[in-house]
C-alpha cells in the first residue's frame, strides 16, 4: 500500500503546535478502544447522510476524521471520492493500515481545520466531534469561511458536536457545547438547517455522552 498523504503548507501558531502534539500523542499512546470517541458502526452518520441520496460519485470530507470507520462504511456503500481530513498524521496511518489495500481509495489530508485552504469543493461536509475542540471566536470564523468557500449551493453539510447536557471537556482538553439554535445560527447566513436531533453515545469504557447532530444544506450564493 502506497501512502497518499497530502500536507498543506501554512504558517504555523504556537497554538496550532500544541494542539498537534497533543493529538499526534494521544494516537500514538492509545488504541481505539482507550478514547471515548471510537464507533463501531457511525449509525448517526450513515443515516444523515443516506437520506441526502448522494450520487456515488459525490465528493465527501469528514473533517477531523482521524482513524473512524465511516470511510470504510463509505466505500462499503460505492461512495468514489472520499476525503479525510485530521491534525494527526498518526490517525490517519492507524486508518490506512486498517483499511490495507483499500487505503489507496481515500484522499488524506494532515491539516489543521482552521488553516485548510481547500482546492476543490465538496458535495458533503461531515464533522463529529472537531469543530467543537474550537473554542476561540477567530477558530471557529476560519472554520465557517472555509465551510462556505468549498460547499457549493445545494451541498450538504453534517455536523456533531456536544450537547450541552454532554461532557464539558475531551481528551483534557476544552470544548465549546451547542444546542440547535445556537449551532443554527451560526450557519444561518451560508445554510439552512434540515434536521437537528440528540443522540447519547456509549464509550468503549461504558460511560455516556450527549451529542447534538444536525444536518444543512448550502443556500443559493
Amino acid at each position: 500500500m502506497k501512502s497518499n498523504f497530502k500536507k498543506y503548507e501554512h504558517t504555523t501558531t504556537p497554538t496550532m503546535h500544541t494542539n498537534k502534539a497533543h493529538w499526534e500523542n494521544v494516537y500514538h499512546t492509545r488504541q481505539p478502544e482507550e478514547v471515548s470517541w471510537t464507533q463501531a458502526t457511525p449509525h448517526t452518520s450513515l443515516d444523515f447522510i443516506r437520506a441526502f441520496n448522494l450520487p456515488k460519485t459525490a465528493a465527501i470530507i469528514d473533517i477531523g476524521g482521524g482513524d473512524s470507520k465511516l470511510a470504510d462504511y463509505l466505500l462499503e456503500e460505492g461512495y468514489e471520492n472520499i476525503t479525510v481530513l485530521d491534525i494527526s498524521a498518526k490517525a490517519l496511518e492507524k486508518a490506512q493500515h486498517r483499511l490495507g489495500d483499500k487505503a489507496d481509495k481515500i484522499k488524506w489530508i494532515v491539516q489543521d481545520i482552521t488553516t485548510f485552504a481547500p482546492d476543490t469543493q465538496y458535495h458533503l461536509w461531515h464533522d463529529r466531534a472537531a469543530f467543537h475542540f474550537l473554542t476561540a471566536e477567530t477558530q471557529v470564523h476560519k472554520y465557517l469561511h472555509t465551510m462556505q468557500q468549498c460547499i457549493p449551493s445545494g451541498g450538504y453539510a453534517v455536523m456533531g458536536t456536544f450537547a450541552t447536557t454532554g461532557p464539558e471537556k475531551c481528551s483534557g482538553l476544552p470544548i465549546q457545547q451547542y444546542d440547535e439554535n445556537t449551532l443554527a445560527q451560526l450557519l444561518q447566513n451560508g445554510f439552512e438547517k434540515i434536521k437537528c436531533m440528540t443522540t447519547t453515545h456509549t464509550t468503549p469504557f461504558n460511560t455516556k455522552q450527549d451529542f447534538l447532530f444536525c444536518s444543512f444544506r448550502r443556500k443559493e450564493a
